[in-house]
């Protein structure tokens, strides 16, 4: 408490750089990680609920995630191409 009183009162506050707008909270790039922090703490729950309410086996819920990983990307990886292909037309 004294050191973050000291720091104020002796206006060490002035010698420090400001953030970059990159690293600031409400830019993009950290928006970004908030939603993948966001993402991987709905896994871990959805994980959860796999193994201990329906009874999935562990290695069953990683089954189903690996297949909706590999699901997902089959389906950006179509779409990409068709609207590749609507492009080149």
């Amino acid at each position: 408490k004294t050191d973050f009183i000291n720091f104020i009162s002796d206006q060490e506050w002035k010698s420090i750089e400001p953030v970059s707008s990159w690293f600031g909270p409400s830019s993009f790039l950290m928006s970004s990680m908030s939603a993948l922090f966001q993402l991987s703490m709905w896994i871990r729950h959805c994980h959860g609920y796999l193994t201990e309410n329906v009874g999935i086996p562990v290695w069953g819920s990683y089954a189903v995630f690996a297949l909706a990983t590999l699901f997902s990307g089959l389906i950006l990886g179509l779409v990409s191409e068709a609207l590749e292909t609507d492009r080149l037309m």
